[in-house]
């Protein structure tokens, strides 16, 4: 078994577009409306499903806002540089909740972004937790 995607319901497709894939640095892999259904999936990640989890953006026509509820926590990138990212995301509009720093009680350096949705994204500066440059990294477009 292996992790194939996350799923997030969007209210805004284009907005979302936009940030993971403008700010966040991510492709668009692929997108199909379902007409039958009133509803637009597109998939973007940082590299071919068949060897990467990405996420799965769901459009559900005429839906614009959802209540995000309090069982989802957050989903983290590891990324190079994180002070350049969020100075980055930051620069292109984009929401920054917590400024790059150490965590509370541990030396892994972390920041918070949030998603035109109010989904929390964690950025983890790479190597401060034993992470290893060779995994999955992400550089913010600028």
């Amino acid at each position: 078994m292996r992790l194939l995607h996350t799923m997030l319901r969007v209210g805004n497709l284009e907005a979302s577009k936009k940030f993971y894939c403008d700010m966040l640095g991510m492709k668009l892999l692929r997108q199909k409306d379902y007409p039958g259904g009133e509803f637009t999936l597109a998939f973007v990640g940082y590299g071919d499903e068949s060897e990467n989890a990405v996420i799965e953006l769901t459009y559900n026509w005429g839906v614009e806002i959802y209540e995000l509820g309090d069982g989802y926590g957050h989903i983290a990138l590891g990324v190079e540089d994180i002070y350049t990212t969020c100075e980055q995301i930051a620069a292109s509009g984009g929401k920054v909740t917590r400024e790059p720093g150490p965590m509370k009680h541990g030396s892994t350096v972390i920041a918070f972004v949030e998603d035109p949705d109010g989904y929390k994204i964690e950025l983890i500066q790479l190597g401060t937790q034993g992470s290893s440059p060779s995994k999955q990294t992400v550089t913010a477009s600028s």
